[in-house]
């Protein structure tokens, strides 16, 4: 099949999710065949550098032989029973795993990470009910914040594009001033930014921590926001104001966990542990749909009763997926067989040093890099220049997917410097282009 032919059948048959589809009058489809590596490839053989992890998920290349075999292994053994009422090891095995690694328990697994929000939204509504406190209903999460797109999380959510037009259906939450070091005044340091904008905070919730069950928000950085980067400090206060003022703290780390943020998880350059853990995206390495909310003991304690309705009855059919906990399995392996964070942070100092050609060129705002993230804005004259740079990149081999006039990397850990150099390369050359 040729791409010109599967292009067709997809307009005719498939909608896009995030996608005016009118769009694609004027903007083809990318056909992909396969993948492997860091590479993408289409059905006539035209390859493109995955710079965004199709959509953050992927962390160490496409048809990755170790997750495959993982995979191959399982399928003779157990593709799926319903967790209502059976277990099976690689959900066990991976529920103990998370917890060594994150201090928190009792792993409850959905589908996505908008799943995993409602999740832990409800949970902390639920908590509070159970412990006699029903009046601590409402959640407060970070201006720009995203959290997902179902009904619960897009309560939460601070993206005006994605909310506005079910605003109607949505319960009312607060947002809190970003600590997103862009908006910082000339004269303030990220660090002093993050105090100023946690007493906002702080303010709040001296009046309202009795009606508020949980603060949300996406430690270090926020995705949707264009990479908005903020100082660790930030969580540090607001686990001390939340502790102050009994509100739970809900670190969704479904794009920034697993390292994407220079350490296993974001919230521990930190120093603290948040009330749930959200995490999605990179768990299965971009393999197969997965997600997990983790939490505190007494929490899970609070649901542990004889009567039922006080038990936690939310339930997705996939839940805990035999395929995609031995798939996430596999990619905790390759972490600790390989060193994955250690090798991580060398890699990203070499790479700081590729890409000092785009922190110092003149149309380029905020470079800004946390972990294996990397972001910077574009002096442009067409405001909004993502889809010319998107097309422009796809010229030049590589797949990016900018965020209004915000260009960001979030590449497979696989990728190597000649790769890393050459998405540096080409996006200077459409910088020159489209600027």
């Amino acid at each position: 099949m040729n791409n010109r032919e599967l292009l067709q059948r997809s307009l005719a048959a498939v909608w896009h999710p995030c996608t005016q589809m009118k769009q694609h009058e004027t903007l083809p489809l990318v056909p992909i065949a396969r993948g492997q590596g860091a590479w993408l490839y289409d059905c006539d053989g035209n390859r493109y550098l995955d710079a965004v992890s199709s959509w953050w998920v992927n962390l160490f290349g496409h048809c990755n032989p170790r997750i495959n075999d993982a995979i191959k292994d399982q399928l003779e053994k157990l593709e799926h029973v319903m967790l209502a009422g059976f277990t099976h090891q690689p959900a066990v095995e991976l529920s103990e795993r998370l917890a060594q690694l994150s201090g928190l328990g009792h792993a409850f697994y959905g589908s996505d990470g908008a799943s995993a929000t409602e999740i832990a939204l409800k949970m902390s509504f639920h908590f509070w009910r159970n412990r006699g406190q029903p009046g601590k209903t409402r959640f407060v999460s970070l201006e720009n914040g995203y959290h997902g797109e179902t009904i619960g999380a897009l309560s939460v959510t601070d993206v005006a594009l994605f909310k506005d037009t079910y605003a109607p259906l949505l319960r009312t939450s607060v947002q809190m001033p970003t600590p997103d070091w862009r908006y910082a005044h000339a004269d303030e340091n990220a660090q002093d930014f993050a105090l100023r904008r946690a007493q906002a905070l702080r303010s709040h919730l001296e009046q309202h921590h009795g009606e508020t069950a949980a603060l949300i928000l996406e430690p270090l950085v926020q995705g949707a926001a264009g990479m908005g980067m903020y100082h660790p400090e930030y969580l540090r206060q607001a686990r001390a104001i939340c502790d102050e003022f009994q509100v739970h703290l809900i670190a969704d780390e479904i794009a920034v966990g697993f390292g994407r943020s220079g350490t296993f998880f974001a919230h521990e350059q930190a120093g603290i542990q948040p009330d749930f853990l959200c995490l999605s995206k990179g768990i299965t390495g971009g393999y197969l749909p997965l997600s997990a909310v983790l939490t505190r003991d007494p929490i899970y304690q609070a649901f542990y009763h004889d009567e039922t309705a006080k038990g936690f009855l939310h339930s997705h059919s996939y839940t805990g997926n035999a395929l995609a906990c031995r798939a996430a399995l596999a990619v905790l392996d390759i972490f600790a067989e390989d060193k994955i964070i250690a090798a991580n942070r060398a890699k990203a100092e070499l790479f700081n040093r590729i890409a000092d050609p785009l922190r110092l060129h003149p149309k380029v705002r905020h470079f800004r890099n946390t972990g294996m993230i990397w972001a910077f804005e574009v002096a442009s004259r067409t405001q909004g220049c993502s889809r010319q740079f998107f097309e422009e990149g796809l010229k030049r081999q590589v797949l990016l997917r900018p965020i209004g006039n915000t260009v960001y990397f979030m590449p497979p850990y696989v990728v190597d410097a000649d790769e890393f150099s050459h998405l540096v390369a080409a996006t200077l050359e459409i910088i020159e282009c489209i600027a």
